[in-house]
């Protein structure tokens, strides 16, 4: 009888403990999103960059075949984890001129295409760099404040999802740049660093509930195949592979210290290995221009090798996967880990 009311008793302080660290409230208020253009619903669209999709055939299998600024041929995973979680079908673009502050309470996307962790990378690409994401998170945070009241702002504070997800652009083109200061390895370790300290940013902010994205294999990209996979074998660009791994070995065990260090739920979301496995099994490849060097402005209207059925292609553009791919993706990965963030 003793062992009984010690096992319930520990049972009690385990719900409890799990309560606290968690947040007594299990609905998700929000979708709050930082990054580039895996997310970006189109913050991009009013920028002086080359980087824009506002134009067909992007869209083309988003809602009424419109060109919002989306990098894919119709929603991205920041629309789908907003219908995952019940919040919306789609979530708007923070710099969307024709939002209403009714608008912000579902939650807002801030990411822009091109972007990363490194201030260099959106400085090159001349769009809104990650840090800059944050200042417009405080303006975002304020009107919230001014036409809803401090407790609503909390409330989207304590119960919204934070979603953070970059490092692609750096991996793939900053590194360059920056490889005068840097090799590979420790420039991976300057990015996992940069996510970890952007994390902490968030949280001082009142962010509770946060999830990162890992790096995704960005050697494996058309693109990347295309350019460094050899002529006739397209292979994976290994080197860019091994340097998103160590930018992932070095940030999940920061992100977990992190979870234990401050009050809330940090989560390291995996998802290089769920889009390597897609890539690794795949029917076809690529869709605009067959997938081999069009991104943003080279891929048109006028690109005749388009295809009509996107859905039965992983990638969307030489860059980007298509809304199908990232459907799955979304599939997989919020089934892993949607019932930490409750």
């Amino acid at each position: 009888m003793k062992f009984q009311l010690l096992c319930l008793a520990l049972l009690f302080i385990a719900v409890e403990t799990n309560a606290a660290k968690q947040g007594n409230n299990a609905t998700i208020s929000a979708l709050i999103v930082f990054g580039d253009s895996i997310m970006d619903t189109g913050n991009n669209n009013r920028l002086p960059t080359l980087l824009k999709c506002n134009f067909p055939p992007y869209g083309k299998d988003f809602p009424g075949g419109l060109a919002t600024g989306r990098f894919s041929d119709g929603r991205v995973p920041s629309d789908l984890i907003a219908e995952k979680l019940g919040i919306a079908k789609s979530l708007p673009a923070f710099m969307n001129p024709n939002l209403k502050p009714q608008d912000l309470l579902k939650g807002v996307t801030f990411a822009s295409g091109g972007t990363g962790y490194d201030p260099l990378t959106a400085k090159i690409m001349s769009v809104i760099s990650v840090w800059d994401q944050l200042t417009y998170f405080k303006q975002y945070i304020s009107t919230i404040k001014q036409h809803f009241g401090e407790k609503k702002a909390q409330d989207i504070l304590d119960h919204s999802f934070f979603v953070v997800c970059s490092s692609s652009n750096d991996l793939a083109h900053t590194f360059m740049a920056q490889s005068h200061k840097y090799d590979r390895t420790s420039y991976a370790n300057f990015l996992a660093d940069s996510a970890v300290k952007f994390v902490r940013e968030l949280h001082k902010l009142g962010a509770k509930k946060i999830g990162v994205f890992s790096a995704v294999p960005v050697g494996c990209v058309p693109l990347q195949r295309t350019v460094f996979g050899g002529l006739f074998t397209r292979g994976c660009f290994k080197p860019l592979n091994n340097m998103a791994k160590q930018f992932n070995a070095r940030l999940s065990p920061a992100l977990e210290s992190l979870d234990k260090e401050l009050d809330g739920v940090i989560l390291y979301i995996d998802v290089y290995d769920t889009l390597f496995d897609m890539i690794q099994h795949p029917a076809k490849y690529g869709c605009c221009g067959r997938g081999s060097l069009a991104i943003s402005y080279m891929c048109n209207s006028l690109n005749p090798f388009t295809c009509s059925n996107s859905s039965a292609y992983i990638f969307w553009d030489s860059y980007h996967p298509t809304e199908r791919a990232y459907q799955v993706m979304v599939d997989n990965l919020l089934d892993k880990y949607l019932s930490k963030i409750y």
